[in-house]
């Protein structure tokens, strides 16, 4: 009897795991990659983002000036920081509003 139950449990919970795993392959797989705009095909900025780059620290945030789109975009390796360099630059280039 308890045989059974965990027969159901262990498949339906494996399904429910395999189903979140498959969903975030597949909306990884269809971020663009590279640094133009999925909207306008324009060269887009990075931008920092405190929450965004800590959590998924191998997207790459970015906004585009042109159609003023932000969002997550799959870095290509040529554009990629080298590591303990920060990928904006900071102190005397920061844009005045």
């Amino acid at each position: 009897m308890w045989t059974d139950a965990a027969i159901f449990i262990g498949f339906f919970g494996g399904m429910f795991v395999l189903r979140f795993i498959v969903a975030t392959i597949v909306f990884f797989w269809i971020l663009p990659e590279g640094d133009q705009c999925p909207l306008c095909n324009a060269h887009t900025l990075r931008v920092q983002s405190r929450i965004w780059n800590r959590c998924l620290p191998w997207l790459r945030t970015s906004w585009c000036f042109e159609c003023d789109w932000h969002g997550l975009l799959r870095p290509i390796p040529a554009l990629r920081a080298p590591a303990g360099e920060s990928p904006v630059p900071t102190g005397s280039a920061r844009v005045r509003r």
